[in-house]
């Protein structure tokens, strides 16, 4: 099978979906790779570095997609202008894989569907032992915990460890994370690593002793393990009573706060806003909340997605595709992630849609001229057929 990886061309999209070093593992695996030409140059990756792996280069995009029998991409495909869009040069039967956004904008999947494409989210990877090395939420929020602490530091106007100094003491900052998923923890490491006094919140009572173990204070709600986690692990969506005592106790850890970062996502559904207009003018001024949750709404209520702003002297910094400014790790290790689920869908050069493979079953949205994705059907008013929908995750 012949795979493409053509260059991003989303705004601030500085990642590529392959690295040279990771070719060797699809090839081995009977496929033949195609690289656009400077595709993987804003990572760090040179075209000779590509040809050296054993990759064909190609001079255009549609080369790409005229050619390739899959396509491995980061960002979800382009869809307008319809005679130059990414979607538009998918030809039937292409296999797409890519962070496709499943809770964004369900017209694409109609359109994939339409076209007879094989579009496999790797946002919808199960949290399972097999899948691990497929998951590329786990690695991409690895990054974007490490990246948001950094802006952070670089926006307050103090220092984070605490300093003895001939001037006296300076106080270490203080920092509340809320949120200890994988973001939320690499966050919390990378703060306490420069020396900062941090706090974490999360709904999930299982989480304490991961945030304990990197020598923060776990902030407590008092919420049941049912009520607050999913059977996948992830966070789930809480009544407004529980929401309502969240934003209570946020407020009150926020005000004593110098840093806020936060990572409150709940799959398929809009952050939930944690951080309330009251909290921000309660903040200390000069204080910084970084908001990873902007690409889904963001956690705080005045969060502008994509920008920075300044409100009530607290600064808020919203950025989108954060991964993307630690381009060369955070494309090796989502190289890594997509060539495994590659293998794992073309184990000998040829596709092969076993949808009694959990993994499988859970990662492609469109198949056969359909859309497979429980909740993506819903939202496009499609009736659920459990025996070609399969298993929502």
């Amino acid at each position: 099978m012949l795979i493409g990886v053509p260059r991003e061309i989303a705004g601030g999209e500085r990642r590529v979906a392959l690295v040279p070093e990771v070719v060797a593992q699809l090839t081995r695996a009977g496929h033949r790779v195609m690289v656009e030409r400077d595709a993987g140059l804003r990572a760090g990756f040179t075209d000779d570095a590509y040809r050296t792996a054993g990759c064909d280069l190609a001079d255009r995009p549609a080369d790409i997609y005229s050619a390739g029998q899959m396509i491995l991409k980061v960002q979800r495909p382009t869809s307008e202008p319809a005679g130059d869009s990414e979607l538009g040069m998918l030809k039937p039967g292409t296999v797409l894989i890519g962070l496709l956004q499943p809770s964004g904008d369900p017209a694409l999947f109609r359109q994939l569907a339409e076209r007879e494409i094989v579009a496999c989210s790797m946002e919808l990877v199960p949290r399972t032992t097999r899948a691990q090395m497929m998951d590329a939420l786990s690695s991409q929020s690895t990054v974007a915990g490490y990246k948001a602490v950094l802006l952070a530091a670089n926006a307050l106007q103090k220092f984070f460890p605490m300093l003895m100094t001939a001037a006296g003491t300076v106080r270490p900052a203080r920092v509340l994370v809320i949120g200890a998923g994988v973001a939320g923890l690499q966050a919390i490491a990378t703060a306490r690593r420069i020396g900062a006094v941090v706090e974490a919140f999360d709904t999930r009572p299982v989480v304490k002793e991961q945030v304990q173990s990197l020598g923060a204070t776990f902030v407590e709600l008092g919420v049941h393990l049912e009520d607050a986690q999913d059977a996948g692990g992830y966070a789930r969506e809480l009544s407004e009573g529980h929401i309502k005592r969240e934003q209570e106790l946020i407020h009150k850890h926020a005000t004593q706060s110098d840093v806020i970062i936060t990572t409150a996502l709940v799959p398929g559904r809009r952050a939930p806003m944690l951080v309330s207009a009251e909290t921000v003018r309660a903040m200390r001024p000069g204080s910084v909340i970084v908001d990873l949750a902007g690409e889904q709404g963001g956690n705080c209520e005045l969060t502008v997605p994509g920008e920075t702003v300044v409100r009530n002297d607290v600064t808020i910094i919203a950025p989108l595709h954060i991964s993307s400014d630690l381009a060369y790790h955070a494309s090796q290790m989502y190289a890594k992630n997509v060539a495994a689920l590659a293998t794992l869908l073309a184990p000998k050069g040829e596709i092969n849609l076993n949808f009694s493979d959990d993994i499988i079953d859970a990662v492609v949205v469109t198949a056969n001229g359909q859309v497979r994705h429980q909740p993506t059907r819903a939202r496009l008013g499609l009736p659920i057929e459990p025996s070609t929908v399969g298993t929502a995750k």
